[in-house]
């Protein structure tokens, strides 16, 4: 019989990888001219914006494998690549690799937690799966974001949960 942490790493895969798969679509259909766009001083490039989607995945990644070690500053992050072509590849390696270790888990390697933070400059234990989903509902939230950068770059906008006006399903 399948337990219920089994059924719950199922069901995120599942969402998981449909997800993924349309996040890469959105960051395959922008304009690689337009990688420099900044909707607003505030806001990130769509390079630095599109190059977050990877660097999510090697959050998940060490949720599931090493966990954080806050003892020192995190090392800045690696710069983003040229091209979206070169990010949107890195992703969805990114993406293949945190499914095929969680695939890889035990129930009793899953139920764990790693420390993260739960609100401004506090750490708190979060449990791996609720962990994947943050992340999963962050990436949502940011390719949401992009969606409006590739329309403002002239993009065609694929379709995420329905038609759009580029993509029409009728």
């Amino acid at each position: 019989m399948e337990s219920a942490l089994s059924a719950q790493k199922q069901q995120f895969l599942a969402t998981f990888e449909r997800e993924c798969a349309t996040t890469a679509r959105v960051l395959r259909a922008y304009p690689g001219d337009r990688l420099d766009l900044r909707p607003s001083e505030r806001s990130m490039t769509a390079r630095e914006l599109a190059w977050l989607f990877v660097m999510e995945q090697g959050l998940g990644q060490r949720a599931l494998t090493t966990g954080f070690d806050w003892s020192a500053p995190p090392p800045a992050p690696p710069a983003p690549p040229e091209s979206m072509d070169e990010i949107a590849a890195a992703f969805e390696e990114g993406s293949r690799g945190v499914a095929d270790t969680l695939r890889g888990m035990s129930d009793e390697e899953l139920s764990g937690t790693v420390q993260f933070f739960v609100a401004p400059k506090t750490l708190g234990d979060v449990p791996r799966m609720e962990f994947l989903w943050f992340l999963l509902h962050d990436q949502i939230h940011h390719r949401g974001q992009l969606s409006v950068y590739l329309r403002m770059a002239g993009g065609r906008l694929p379709s995420i949960y329905g038609p759009t006006a580029d993509e029409p399903w009728f």
